[in-house]
């Protein structure tokens, strides 16, 4: 099947992101694409500043937009990430609609992006955002997918839970910045995918030199291999590739890492 990524310019009006984000779905899906995603907060710059200001409800104007305009293509609309508030507290949250615009998921992102890199870049998440609880799978007629978002795809045990209950792709709309981008952004997709014989893919906003926040781009997919078969730059574009899973099943026949396990020494476990 193939699979559209869509690295959007985000401006800090809302409804531009909107119209914009719901214009490029439509160009995807007249290019062949049945599964297409969006970046990491795509309705709203990205900033703790910005969260309690660009938060909805969901069901809400943002989700509205997106459950129509999957139902009109007809696709799987994996929707990046927006700020939602839910009972007094603010949550990073991706939704994904099916092609008859019903609400197949919801993720809150597990893994709040708290770092502090001296001289390089300070940013913490949780001044004004609630981790949430749960991993996110949904399964379409191609095959099972589990959601990270971003600061997520860190962690290892996260994806490897996935592998477990039959995800063959992980998406992760994401935001790494100018310092861990270049060190870390395709390092650990590749990593995520060799480890658990999985695609990987990564959506971007596009670079905003003028942001305060800003993204170094590079939406990405990864194959089961490691290799790297589609990358964009900075800029907002948007990119295709055509997942195939019998390549998936040819690796895992190779190099059967799934059934080698030594389950009696070790193991992950999800608890909730």
């Amino acid at each position: 099947f193939r699979l559209a990524l869509i690295q959007l310019h985000v401006s800090a009006v809302k409804s531009d992101n909107l119209q914009r984000a719901c214009g490029l779905v439509r160009e995807a899906s007249a290019k062949g694409a049945k599964v297409v995603a969006l970046p990491e907060c795509f309705n709203s710059p990205y900033g703790t500043q910005y969260f309690k200001e660009y938060a909805e409800k969901i069901p809400g104007e943002s989700t509205q937009k997106l459950s129509e305009v999957a139902k009109e293509c007809s696709i799987y609309l994996i929707g990046g990430s927006i700020p939602e508030e839910d009972g007094g507290k603010l949550y990073n949250t991706c939704t994904v609609f099916g092609p008859d615009g019903a609400m197949l998921a919801k993720h809150r992102k597990v893994h709040l992006f708290d770092i502090n890199v001296p001289g390089k870049i300070q940013f913490k998440e949780s001044e004004t955002l609630s981790p949430g609880n749960s991993f996110s799978m949904f399964d379409m007629p191609y095959c099972k997918v589990g959601l990270g978002i971003c600061y997520d795809m860190r962690f290892a045990e996260m994806a490897q839970i996935y592998g477990q209950k039959g995800c063959q792709l992980l998406i992760y709309p994401g935001a790494f910045n100018l310092t861990t981008g270049p060190a870390h952004w395709e390092l650990l997709q590749r990593g995520r995918a060799v480890d658990n014989q999985v695609y990987v893919a990564t959506v971007s906003p596009a670079r905003d030199e003028k942001a305060s926040y800003v993204a170094w781009g590079h939406s990405t997919v990864v194959n089961p291999w490691g290799e790297v078969i589609a990358k964009a730059g900075a800029e907002e574009t948007v990119v295709y590739t055509d997942i195939d899973l019998k390549k998936l099943e040819e690796i895992r026949q190779q190099i059967p890492i799934l059934s080698q396990k030594r389950c009696d020494l070790y193991g992950v476990e999800m608890k909730k």
